[in-house]
């Protein structure tokens, strides 16, 4: 007898992730891949779209050949930031413009010239002034810069959507990716902001549905539901909140180290923005607060340059455990010594400083400097609310030097780690299925493992 199983589309900007889940979420089924990436109009790096819709729709239909599996469901999880834009044929007009493409700065001026001042514009749309990663950003240099295309756009679809709409030919919105930090939407009136009105955007943008949407159709033959995708943090998040009834922090560790909290009851202030909070958002259109840190960039950066100082093997840092003797030894006369390349600090010195003996010495105390810098930035996000667990995922949960001092740092928090690599496939496979979850599910599909605080006397 065939399994009944949902697929998912896991689609990150370097690994391209499929997945098969049972009915009790369990994975049976992974493949990856990944494409080089081509250049847009102006030489800029960007996704290899037709690669990756042809990867898409040949292996799903494979796995419908499969004599093994009875597929029953499809969703997508993807980064965000990023719009697809169609023309009334439905065809493609321009690359998957990159987040990380510089956008003019005048063009920038002229926006907030227009709608701002600027830190009430980022309070009330929960985006600070990221460029081409507010993705409304996007849709206002395309109209500006490039008129005869903007014009011929039909549609304009986030990319998790774009997956959704390859499949069933429907264009719609839905609200995790129209809330992460796109500058389209205002978290005080619960709709698009005005400037969304007043530059006519919203003739491009599709009607807005439910996350947890589904449209039953007839594919290849088959009886299948099809989600309308999610945006890859609030997707990671879903598992936790659909399960756990105590407030607490998640922390989706990677190339940024993401703090979210799904639990605040009031709209962002302007010292929150000064505090580079920004807004995410929940399948029910609720604002998850929000900290960012390129910490997983800055991780590589330091590391690769201890590696070269002290002569190790480049993987060396992997094999570290965290030392509780070293720790008391750097917090005897503690002093920031080292300058970050991704991220800015006020206790940072101007210029790095690597005076110990070796590297394990040297290693945990950046790793210190970098776990003080996480602790800030989930403080920022609990605000004045007791929130008593955390959980981490990702990259970071493996290492054992971070998860220690984090705990140390934090031991008023109940936290927990997990080993799940799974993240945001799994909630998107949630997000469309009529399952409820219990407390048990974490621990049974997410491997948690609680942590307690080291005693340094």
């Amino acid at each position: 007898m065939k399994k009944t199983v949902t697929a998912i589309f896991d689609i990150g900007k370097t690994n391209k992730k499929f997945f098969l889940f049972d009915e009790n979420f369990q994975e049976v089924y992974r493949e990856y891949t990944r494409f080089e990436e081509i250049t847009d109009e102006d030489g800029y790096p960007t996704e290899n779209l037709p690669a990756l819709q042809k990867w898409l729709k040949e292996l799903f239909n494979r796995i419908l050949e499969d004599k093994e599996y009875d597929v029953k469901a499809i969703n997508f999880s993807t980064y965000g930031a990023s719009f697809v834009h169609i023309d009334e044929h439905g065809e493609v007009l321009t690359p998957l413009y990159n987040y990380t493409k510089p956008m003019d700065p005048s063009i920038i001026d002229s926006f907030f010239d227009k709608y701002g001042p600027e830190m009430e514009f980022s309070r009330k749309t929960g985006s600070s002034n990221s460029g081409m990663l507010n993705s409304g950003m996007q849709l206002y240099w395309l109209k500006k810069t490039k008129p005869e295309v903007f014009k011929k756009i039909k549609y304009s679809l986030h990319l998790p959507q774009y997956l959704s709409y390859i499949f069933t030919g429907i264009p719609l919105s839905e609200y995790t990716s129209i809330g992460c930090h796109t500058a389209l939407w205002d978290y005080d009136k619960k709709d698009y902001h005005n400037w969304v009105y007043q530059e006519e955007i919203t003739t491009i943008l599709p009607p807005i549905v439910s996350t947890e949407t589904s449209i039953n159709m007839n594919y290849n033959g088959r009886r299948i539901k099809i989600g309308v995708g999610i945006h890859d943090s609030s997707s990671a998040l879903l598992p936790y909140v659909k399960s756990t009834k105590e407030s607490f922090i998640l922390v989706s560790t990677g190339t940024w180290s993401v703090s979210l909290n799904p639990f605040t009851d009031k709209v962002l202030t302007e010292h929150d923005i000064q505090e580079n909070c920004i807004n995410y958002m929940r399948i029910n259109g609720k604002a998850v607060k929000s900290s960012r840190l390129l910490l997983g960039n800055e991780y590589k950066y330091q590391v690769t340059k201890l590696s070269e100082h002290f002569g190790v093997a480049s993987d060396y840092h992997k094999s570290i455990k965290f030392d509780c003797e070293i720790f008391k030894r750097i917090m005897k006369d503690f002093i920031y010594k080292f300058k970050w390349r991704n991220m800015i600090d006020e206790d940072m010195p101007s210029e790095t400083l690597i005076d110990f003996d070796n590297f394990k010495d040297a290693y945990h105390h950046f790793m210190t400097e970098l776990v003080l810098l996480q602790v800030k930035s989930i403080k920022t996000v609990a605000g004045s609310k007791i929130i008593e667990k955390i959980f981490v995922d990702g990259g970071f949960s493996d290492n054992d030097v971070f998860i220690k001092l984090l705990s140390h740092y934090l031991r008023n928090m109940e936290l927990r780690s997990t080993s799940s690599s799974l993240g945001s496939a799994l909630g998107a496979a949630i997000s469309i299925s009529d399952t409820k979850l219990n407390s048990k599910f974490l621990k049974k599909n997410y491997s948690l493992k609680k942590h307690i605080p080291f005693i340094t006397t």
